[in-house]
């Protein structure tokens, strides 16, 4: 008989069902109450929309309180990501119609859009253009319909009220990029904000920057906004009040720049004693690798001469009993409106080109970033460092002939062809200057190269082949210095393993010996070769000079002020009601040298006389000469009609050779400060191919100290507001000039260094 089946498929599947409705049972609960508070959130975040509060960025004052760097509130369009992401011709139309309002091309429209893509946060609509005027905006709001996705927000734009002064120093803001977006993204930051990029804005980026805040939004189905549910409002920036006096900051940038101009555009000839030309330049260039050209007294003038170049340079002012940069100045400078002001690429590149020349780079704060030989500048720290290593006393006698032999190298090595005679500079008919019996004092008031020739071979001798690199770096060579500004080179003080990597990388000549030789300590001993340094680093270690052996830390921070310091006036901060988080007014000492008086007081001497060969204590400065002897001093005759009795000064001139030692290439360095304790100023210029250092940097010096003791005829300008900004101008920024150059001097200081 046969078996009925029928009953048990039935059960099976009755089984299954049961099965089936229990597992789904068991998932409705299981996401009803075990997921439930999920999906709910998930469900309101649907329902929510959260909207960045950009904060207000800290300010940027000057020590008088102006406001370099300040804000203002400015309207961007944006457009929402939905309606352009992957929509190329929705995308074309709208940007070609919102092109003649927003004043933009659309090839840029649609470069914004793909750099976009990686730059901006994909959350919130992507800012098209910034800055756009009301009558714009009224527009495009008022046609929505013709504008899918397009909206406007309110920002915030940086603005430099007293542009281009000191852009060097306060810097610009900048977008995000390829390289630091994840950077910042990882700190909080949203992709579409704008950084620091330079100077303070880069440096102090942390201090500036403030806290987003946040609205949260309830909206419906539609996307339109019901009510607001959050809200966290942004904090601001903290302020930063800088050292920089803009006084001082636009005499220094007006000294430079005219200093510069006048070294390339010098005449020919001039009737002088000994004629200031084009170029100081004893040299044929008519002949393969130039050749001297030596004349008699009465030949002498008639060779053909070469013009500087004199492109570029820098000036530090230093208050040397506290570390504070007055000023700082850097020439070719530029106008950090730029930044701010939307120009096109085409233009951007025509402002600030790219070159594998130096001499034309823009963007480069030579004071902290210059890398330099400093010529004779040096020798006074070779001074301090001979009598501190035991290798001389000030009172030594050296009898310079013009010329100084190698003493630790036998004849039959100099005779091979190693170099073992080096010659001063030379005079004013092309021979070796010779100074007779010279101390210590002497040798730094006419620059005796031969001098310190000697003490460089005698530091390779001496059992401690690093005692010199270590005394240098005493002063704060070698190492970056601690400024408040970012990209400071550490500089360069050699040894055996620097002289290495050197040779390694192609940097020196072919046949270099990889490890220091003497000619290299010898060289070191007046600045050249393969010691270099920055401006800053040299005017720091000249102050530790003037304050008898502090080595400060220098600061262009003065303090750091909470949030919102109010205003006291059109373009000044109320500072005394503004509240100190942080100050840097102490000084901050790295530390302090031995500088007994006898090894003090000789250096002093040595440098005052540089300026005025017979200083008496009472501030005057004689004009006989000392019995004797006398060789005219570096920088007496420039110095000659300088108000010595408002602000007393030492200093020390230096000539830096350039490539192929080519006179042409020299460059011009001038380091000095203040004997008036009540007057604590260190200034330092160096003119890049500019020539001798008492024509180029010592009278860019002498100026910025006439008018630190208040002595410029008619007084300096006065510090004024920025003009508009003109879009349609080709330079980085306008040309700057002394009202009244005089003190830079019409005649020839002195034919030497």
């Amino acid at each position: 008989m046969a078996i009925d089946r029928r009953s048990s498929r039935l059960g099976v599947l009755a089984l299954v069902a049961v099965v089936l409705v229990g597992a789904l049972g068991t998932r409705l609960w299981f996401l009803q109450a075990v997921q439930a508070e999920g999906f709910q959130l998930r469900a309101d975040a649907a329902k929510r929309r959260e909207v960045s509060l950009p904060p207000e960025r800290g300010r940027i004052f000057d020590v008088d309180g102006r406001i370099l760097a300040d804000n203002e509130r400015v309207l961007t369009v944006t457009v929402d990501w939905a309606v352009i992401r992957n929509r190329d011709q929705t995308r074309a139309k709208l940007f070609e119609r919102l092109s003649g309002w927003l004043k933009t091309p659309v090839a840029d429209l649609e470069e914004r859009y793909q750099d976009g893509i990686k730059l901006f946060d994909p959350l919130l609509p992507m800012p098209l253009v910034e800055d756009v005027d009301e009558s714009t905006v009224q527009y495009l709001l008022e046609r929505s319909e013709d504008y899918p996705g397009v909206s406007v927000v309110e920002e915030w734009r940086r603005v430099y009220p007293f542009a281009p002064l000191a852009s060097h120093v306060v810097g610009y803001m900048g977008a995000l990029n390829k390289e630091n977006v994840e950077q910042y993204l990882a700190l909080g930051y949203n992709r579409n904000e704008r950084i620091g990029q330079f100077g303070i804005e880069a440096s102090m980026e942390s201090e500036l920057h403030g806290t987003w805040g946040k609205q949260v939004w309830e909206i419906d189905a539609a996307g339109n906004t019901v009510r607001l549910l959050d809200e966290v409002q942004p904090v601001a920036g903290q302020d930063i009040q800088l050292s920089i006096d803009l006084d001082v900051q636009l005499y220094a940038e007006q000294a430079l720049e005219t200093k510069l101009r006048q070294r390339r555009d010098l005449p020919e000839s001039t009737e002088s004693e000994f004629p200031d030309r084009a170029a100081h330049n004893p040299l044929d260039p008519k002949k393969e690798n130039g050749e001297r050209v030596y004349s008699s007294s009465e030949e002498f003038g008639t060779e053909e001469w070469i013009q500087y170049k004199a492109p570029a340079g820098s000036v530090v002012v230093l208050n040397h009993s506290n570390g504070q940069v007055l000023a700082m100045a850097s020439y070719p400078s530029f106008d950090n409106r730029w930044f701010n002001a939307g120009i096109s690429q085409e233009k951007f590149e025509q402002l600030f080109p790219q070159s594998d020349d130096p001499d034309k780079s823009i963007l480069v704060n030579r004071a902290v970033q210059g890398r330099y030989n400093i010529g004779s500048t040096i020798k006074p720290f070779m001074a301090w460092s001979a009598m501190h290593s035991g290798l001389i006393t000030a009172t030594d006698v050296y009898e310079d002939t013009g010329t100084y032999k190698l003493t630790s190298i036998s004849k039959e090595v100099c005779a091979s062809g190693v170099r073992c005679e080096f010659k001063n500079a030379l005079d004013p008919f092309g021979k070796p200057s010779q100074y007779g019996p010279v101390v210590l004092q002497d040798a730094l008031a006419v620059s005796s190269d031969a001098f310190f020739y000697r003490l460089g071979e005698q530091f390779y001798n001496l059992e401690d082949e690093n005692e010199l690199k270590s005394d240098l770096a005493e002063f704060g060579f070698g190492a970056d210095s601690g400024i408040d500004l970012p990209y400071e080179w550490d500089g360069r003080i050699p040894d055996d393993a620097i002289k290495k990597e050197l040779v390694d990388k192609g940097v020196l000549a072919k046949g270099e010996a990889s490890r220091l030789v003497t000619g290299d300590l010898v060289q070191v001993a007046i600045g050249q070769g393969l010691f270099a340094t920055t401006p800053l680093q040299l005017a720091n270690a000249y102050a530790a000079i003037a304050n008898h052996g502090f080595v400060m830390r220098p600061h262009i921070v003065r303090n750091i002020y909470a949030p919102l310091t109010p205003d006291r006036a059109a373009g000044f901060a109320d500072l005394a009601a503004g509240t100190i988080v942080e100050s840097f007014v102490n000084p901050e000492i790295n530390h302090q040298l031995e500088m007994p008086p006898d090894q003090w007081l000789p250096i002093i001497a040595g440098l005052s006389r540089v300026i005025c060969p017979t200083f008496r204590t009472e501030g005057s400065c004689g004009v006989e000469y000392p019995k004797g002897r006398h060789r005219f001093t570096t920088g007496e005759r420039l110095f000659k009609d300088y108000p010595h009795e408002s602000l007393p000064l030492a200093g020390k001139t230096g000539t830096a050779q350039g490539a192929g030692q080519y006179p042409w290439n020299d460059s011009s360095v001038f380091g000095a400060f203040s004997l008036d304790d009540n007057q604590p100023y260190t200034v330092l210029a160096y003119l890049e191919k500019s020539g001798y250092g008492s024509k180029a940097a010592a009278p860019v010096v002498k100026c910025i100290f006439t008018a630190l003791a208040e002595k410029v005829p008619g007084g300096t300008d006065e510090v004024l507001p920025s003009n508009p900004l003109d879009v349609n101008s080709p330079y980085p920024a306008p040309p700057k000039e002394l009202a009244d150059d005089t003190c830079l001097g019409g005649y020839d200081a002195t034919i030497r260094e």
